[in-house]
């Protein structure tokens, strides 16, 4: 199969990952990188072997048909409206946007151009979250009727990059929601409503013993604090169009907690869902008659970090003319449930979706 081209949009902390996964599909090769501070994409070129060039130079290569965006959340709509503008395919970094509005405009000029659109993550195209869907599908515990999907922790507060996990686009369910959410569709198929409660623990946090260079800008110092602007205890309940109901707590107010990833609760037993944020196990069942939870061998590949594998799906999507897996309708359903959290929280209600997404095929 001839190579895609690929071309990379943003090179901070996150591309390094991608860069180096990317390596691992023969059908996709990164050609080219830029950023906003040329300092960052020509770091990349010196590591990477990418040449290093602006934004606009990137959409002008003929060669380029993917472009993969690794931007701030603030810009994923704009730069991937940028893309679809210059006539190249849009894959982007989760979340899909911090806009429900931007987010369907994207979508829709991606329609209008007959270009396609894709985000992360793409985890779900995993061994372990495949599995766990092939289970499902299979009958293993029966029809799902309930389950939890927790991710919890302090957060990375003394991060040197810290502040911007704490702002508009990130807190814990922008930053590491898309990969429950996106778990739990791939499972359940789509969200139909909302229902949450949401808050902020803290108005401060402390920074750690070093400070990234773009905030020592803005005057933050070593150990100082920093202001959080987004809430970081979102809980509430998704309700699924299949019946499933799903209990979610997403915080970064949490010191400790014992909980699995995710479980799902079927009428014939129950499914213990490994970290949506990986690719591969453990994947654990439990049904009538078993006297505990018993480890269910992977059926699908893909367990170590395969970040890219969506911009892969993507290519070769494009060279069979099947729909891609890693889709902007995901991609779009998932952000919509996100925001919801908050917006049924300040607004005292069940916030009915108007998003959906078709379910993915479990394959590899």
């Amino acid at each position: 199969m001839k190579k895609t081209k690929v071309g990379i949009v943003g090179c901070g902390m996150i591309s390094d990952t991608y860069f180096n996964a990317s390596k691992k599909f023969n059908m996709i090769e990164v050609v080219a990188c830029s950023d906003i501070i040329p300092s960052r994409s020509k770091a990349k070129e010196e590591a990477h072997g990418v040449p290093a060039m602006t934004n606009d130079e990137l959409f002008a290569q003929k060669d380029i048909e993917i472009v993969l965006n690794l931007t701030p959340p603030q810009v994923h709509s704009k730069i991937a409206i940028d893309t679809l503008n210059a006539g190249k395919h849009a894959y982007s970094e989760k979340p899909f946007g911090v806009d429900i509005d931007d987010a369907a405009k994207v979508i829709a000029l991606g329609k209008a151009k007959g270009l396609r659109v894709g985000c992360a993550p793409d985890t779900f195209l995993g061994g372990g979250q495949q599995t766990c869907r092939k289970m499902i599908d299979d009958g293993w515990i029966g029809k799902p009727l309930s389950g939890t999907a927790m991710v919890m922790g302090r957060g990375p507060e003394k991060w040197p990059q810290a502040p911007f996990f704490y702002r508009y686009g990130a807190g814990p369910m922008l930053d590491l929601g898309p990969y429950y959410v996106t778990a739990l569709v791939n499972m359940l198929g789509p969200a139909k409503s909302v229902t949450a409660f949401t808050t902020k623990g803290f108005e401060e946090r402390t920074i750690g013993d070093k400070v990234a260079e773009e905030y020592v800008a803005e005057g933050l110092k070593p150990f100082g604090k920093y202001k959080v602007d987004v809430t970081t205890h979102l809980a509430g309940v998704i309700e699924f169009v299949s019946g499933a109901v799903i209990t979610m707590v997403a915080s970064f107010d949490v010191y400790r907690h014992g909980h699995s990833p995710i479980e799902i609760y079927g009428t014939e037993g129950s499914l213990k869902v490994p970290d949506p944020n990986t690719f591969g196990g453990p994947v654990k069942v439990w049904r009538r008659g078993y006297a505990d939870w018993v480890e269910a061998p992977l059926s699908h590949i893909y367990t170590d970090n395969s970040r890219s594998i969506g911009a892969a799906d993507m290519a070769i999507a494009l060279k069979n003319n099947r729909k891609h897996r890693v889709n902007g309708e995901l991609a779009n359903h998932v952000l919509e449930v996100m925001l919801s959290f908050d917006k049924s929280s300040k607004e005292g209600k069940r916030i009915e979706l108007k998003t959906t997404c078709e379910i993915v095929n479990a394959e590899s």
